[in-house]
């Protein structure tokens, strides 16, 4: 009974140091770039994204983060790829309707520097990444809504092949393929802090 007590008033007191955060989607970029044709960078997004942070204020690294991106909310700024994009040959959202990523460690890599571990889902596979992250050390109060907020900068590569995204077609004229392997991540994230009590009223 005293080592169940114990570890009771342990736990209150380790979240005592936890706040928590809820991504704000309209002012946040999920943002991504391939090479098409072997020339040049063709730049997307997606503009559905949901995502939460316990961020621990005392450990960092003990802090937990969570995202849900809407697969069908991609957006290269072209209805025809935009389409094939999400058609069978790609991330086929009809199936695979969600892009999501779940932490698993978190190490710091210097000032407001972190390596954010952890498993990423697309297209149904999982596999895991990290993400080079730069978060803002200070918190900012809305001046409209008066709720806090801060930001966060996270970047990664990754070889779309590994989550099943094969589809290309040969170059045949100059060699080569017409869409690249290696997909670059840019996550430009906005925080804004949850009410307190808002997670135990959910």
């Amino acid at each position: 009974m005293r080592r169940i007590l114990m570890a009771a008033i342990l736990a209150s007191a380790a979240s005592a140091f936890a706040s928590d955060w809820q991504v704000d989607a309209s002012h946040s970029t999920i943002g991504f770039s391939v090479k098409h044709m072997m020339v040049t960078n063709v730049h997307g997004a997606f503009g559905k994204v949901t995502g939460s942070v316990k961020l621990d204020d005392k450990d960092i690294t003990k802090s937990v983060v969570e995202a849900t991106i809407d697969a069908s909310s991609i957006d290269t700024r072209d209805e025809k790829r935009d389409g094939h994009l999400k058609s069978p040959d790609f991330f086929d959202v009809a199936k695979f309707a969600s892009v999501t990523f779940k932490s698993t460690k978190i190490e710091k890599a210097g000032k407001d520097k972190l390596k954010i571990h952890g498993d990423l889902t697309i297209h149904g596979v999982t596999k895991p990444v990290v993400l080079a992250t730069e978060m803002g050390e200070k918190e900012y109060k809305d001046p409209f809504m008066g709720a806090m907020h801060r930001g966060a900068v996270a970047t990664a590569t990754m070889n779309r092949k590994d989550f099943g995204l094969t589809w290309n077609k040969p170059l045949e004229a100059a060699g080569g393929l017409m869409v690249g392997d290696d997909v670059a991540i840019e996550l430009n994230i906005e925080l804004v802090k949850a009410p307190e009590g808002a997670a135990k009223g959910s």
